[in-house]
């Protein structure tokens, strides 16, 4: 787009374009939520019930896991996998500094320590190099995160771990539809986990989660966990003494609303991240030459290799000062992350400071994603491109 037409377009930008909107795809669906709610109604059980066990179901079929247990949210998911998959108080866990707390502070709940490492300046992510430098710290656990459109180099991270004796679980909170090497995000190591919040790319009304695994025996536990960590008939396909209590749990079941919501969501699912890519493409074209913006890039594209538009994420020059134009022009945008984790006051006691992580530090500098759902427009992304063109055009050097 030639930059003489940034401030024209930018101008035309009446409409409010908003970070995240579902409203449109929740018009479409409605008859199909409204059927799925009414049948969670009739059948008297509101939590744990039926829809749930069918949206684990057709989440199995969808990633390939063999085991999928919905539970309440994806940081409940973090938790019990870790504890499922076996971590004890006190043991010690790599984690990228560049994530959602959530990421972090699950490791904490679960009774684990964190052990931060720097981070992929393209993919956001931990990589082997980074794991293998803090592997003789007494670690245990790694938990590489896939963060905005795709995984973690999971080839040289699980090599990493099986030298230094690690058991890998994902942060695979953002990732449903990623797969590398033909394998969905989450079922790389001991297990990984999904988000329904809402604004993910499948997501529900309010809070969800799940964990999917192919190990029968964490499975079972994080079944139990979920549920005060009773077993027996409340577990359904993991049958055993009822009403058993064997294992000190949460309440973390999943509501049959939100299942509800998403079997729905989910007959949209390839088509939405088809759009989604599609939205991508366009911001890509629109914003390849704009100074002052540095576009995602997907390093892997192999066979089997699939990536996926959670978040449209740019590294932009004054960050803080393009966000505060772009609000003006009633457009919203999300900062991922303003802090890296070993810089929260929470960790403080870590004792990191900055420099510690160089790429993750400048990454939280200057990463900005900009609107990007199923709803979205492809005259509102040219109107978003115009806005950000005339940032750099009127205010860089």
């Amino acid at each position: 787009m030639p930059h003489s037409r940034y401030a024209e377009l930018s101008k035309t930008a009446g409409t409010r374009i908003p970070f995240f909107s579902q409203a449109g795809t929740f018009d479409r669906l409605w008859p199909r939520i409204n059927h799925n709610i009414e049948a969670v109604f009739d059948n008297g059980k509101f939590s744990h019930g039926a829809s749930v066990a069918a949206l684990e179901r057709e989440l199995a079929g969808y990633t390939g896991a063999p085991h999928v247990i919905g539970v309440n949210s994806g940081t409940d998911a973090l938790v019990l996998l870790l504890r499922a998959a076996g971590l004890r108080p006190g043991d010690r866990v790599a984690v990228p500094a560049m994530s959602f707390v959530a990421t972090a502070s699950a490791v904490v709940l679960a009774g684990g320590r964190l052990v931060f490492t720097d981070v992929d300046p393209r993919t956001y992510a931990m990589t082997g190099e980074s794991l293998a430098a803090v592997a003789d710290r007494d670690v245990r656990f790694a938990m590489p995160v896939h963060l905005f459109c795709q995984m973690a180099d999971m080839a040289a991270i699980t090599a990493v771990a099986a030298r230094h004796g690690l058991t890998v679980v994902e942060d695979s909170a953002e990732a449903i539809g990623m797969r590398q090497g033909g394998v969905h995000a989450g079922l790389h190591g001991a297990g990984g986990v999904l988000s329904f919040f809402p604004s993910k790319t499948l997501g529900a009304l309010g809070d969800a989660g799940a964990v999917l695994t192919a190990d029968p025996e964490i499975a079972r536990r994080t079944a139990a966990l979920r549920h005060h960590g009773r077993g027996g008939q409340t577990l359904g396909h993991f049958p055993g003494i009822a009403n058993t209590t064997e294992l000190s749990g949460v309440n973390s079941k999943m509501d049959d609303i939100q299942a509800a919501v998403l079997l729905a969501k989910l007959t949209r699912l390839e088509a939405d991240i088809d759009r989604r890519a599609e939205l991508a493409a366009a911001y890509a074209e629109r914003l390849a030459h704009v100074p002052g913006i540095r576009c995602p890039e997907v390093v892997r594209d192999g066979p089997g290799d699939e990536s996926v538009y959670y978040v449209y994420l740019v590294e932009a020059q004054r960050r803080d000062e393009l966000a505060a134009f772009l609000a003006a022009r009633g457009i919203g945008t999300e900062t991922y992350y303003p802090r890296p984790l070993h810089l929260q006051p929470c960790f403080a006691e870590l004792g990191h400071r900055e420099g510690d992580f160089p790429h993750a530090e400048a990454a939280c500098r200057r990463a900005l994603a900009l609107p990007l759902y199923p709803d979205l427009r492809v005259e509102q992304v040219e109107q978003v491109c115009a806005a950000i063109g005339e940032f750099y055009e009127g205010r860089c050097a």
